[in-house]
């Protein structure tokens, strides 16, 4: 089941990211809401990398 990101609020025209678990268990999926047939697959780990990078932890 794909969430929206909480910052993308309860504008239903804005565009958001949007993440899901994979079936497998092993990845997180990632897609923008403009572009739903365009699908990430990343390890929970290398999201977390790159989370950091972009938002260091205060």
């Amino acid at each position: 089941m794909w969430q929206k990101s909480s910052f993308s609020g309860d504008d239903a025209s804005r565009d958001c990211v949007e993440v899901a678990g994979a079936v497998d268990g092993l990845a997180l999926l990632l897609r923008e809401s403009d572009s739903p047939t365009t699908v990430l697959r990343v390890s929970p780990s290398s999201l977390h990398a790159l989370l950091r990078v972009v938002r260091p932890v205060k």
